[in-house]
């Protein structure tokens, strides 16, 4: 390598700057890599992160590292408070993000007179890594949606009805961890308001907000995902119009559709009415042995739904499901958080004893 400066040779502090910003850039890109790597496993992030990491160290030429004095830098070892607020995946990708992108900015600066060729190709990670950085994201954040979703035992589908707020409020105290917004009739104005009303009890007490049938709502509110019934949009529509962080479910009735609905890409599915319910009462009911043989079958979440009560549960629990959803046992309750406690100690105990 040959370094060139219009008057003069290399000031030694810019080489040393440049070989700080270096490490600066190469250590932070190999932190987002492994979150890539390990955490997301995305491939293709991977790819893209570990190839300007290579070609920032192609670059790293000896005259950098020899200006290096690790020993009479004033910066070493200083650190910032924010630095302990980065208690999540997407707050450490997002740190280093801008920890590179910051780096590379330095870079092309003080190297454009005397290393082009570095400045250029800092220049060119900089800007690739603004979209990158939104994909990985996007990508962390639905990442925590299925952790969160994988966690979750019971599902409360909301009724229409008055004091659904305060229905709602009581129920979300048991620890009910998904909730998703159902509504048929009414106005959309009207929908859409109640539907934000729910979504701002989920936020607080931190349950997923799935809304029922209405991608536009999903939309609209930032809902963590649609719910899907085999009449609605197709899954690969859906998903088009939502992303690839948000959750999508389907409901099934039958082995083939859950067989589908995990080709199709879902997250999670509903297997029901497993016992007769008023709210599909024009469909039989499919009965626990559906519910056992489906369990086995399914890849990804799966909720047993229909007619599911405090009486009846232990048949569902008896399939191995280990997840289900219900209205009426916690919507038309006198007491919804205790009806909730009921049904989550009943699955808590199967989880921990499966």
């Amino acid at each position: 390598m040959e370094l060139m400066q219009r008057d003069s040779s290399p000031n030694p502090c810019v080489l040393r700057l440049i070989d700080a910003n270096l490490d600066r850039a190469r250590e932070g890109l190999r932190v987002v890599e492994d979150w890539c790597r390990f955490g997301l496993e995305r491939e293709d992030l991977v790819i893209s992160l570990k190839d300007w990491r290579q070609r920032l160290g192609r670059l790293h030429h000896r005259p950098y590292k020899e200006a290096r004095s690790t020993s009479t830098d004033r910066g070493t070892g200083l650190e910032h408070p924010a630095q302990l607020d980065r208690s999540s995946p997407d707050q450490v990708v997002a740190a280093n993000c801008g920890r590179v992108q910051e780096a590379l900015r330095v870079i092309e600066e003080f190297a454009r007179p005397i290393d082009a060729s570095l400045a250029k190709e800092a220049s060119a990670i900089r800007y690739g890594l603004y979209d990158l950085e939104v994909t990985c994201l996007q990508a962390t954040t639905g990442h925590r949606r299925r952790n969160r979703l994988e966690d979750c035992n019971l599902c409360l589908i909301t009724a229409p009805g008055a004091n659904l707020t305060s229905k709602l409020e009581a129920a979300l105290c048991s620890g009910i961890a998904m909730v998703q917004y159902r509504s048929k009739d009414g106005s959309d104005q009207q929908n859409f308001k109640e539907a934000t009303d729910v979504q701002a009890q989920c936020r607080k007490r931190g349950a997923l907000f799935i809304i029922n049938d209405r991608v536009d709502f999903a939309l609209a509110l930032d809902a963590d995902g649609v719910h899907l019934g085999q009449d609605d949009l197709s899954t690969a529509v859906a998903r088009q119009l939502l992303g690839p962080e948000k959750l999508i479910g389907r409901s099934t009735h039958s082995l083939e559709e859950v067989e589908q609905a995990q080709g199709e890409g879902c997250d999670y599915l509903g297997i029901g009415p497993v016992f007769p319910t008023a709210v599909k009462a024009d469909r039989a009911a499919v009965g626990p042995e559906l519910v056992k043989q489906a369990e086995l079958l399914s890849r990804i979440p799966m909720f047993a739904i229909g007619g599911i009560s405090s009486s009846n549960i232990h048949e569902v629990i008896a399939t191995g499901c280990r997840r289900v959803a219900v209205i009426g046992a916690v919507m038309s309750a006198q007491d919804p958080k205790t009806a909730g406690l009921e049904l989550m100690r009943s699955l808590t105990r199967q989880t921990l004893n499966s």
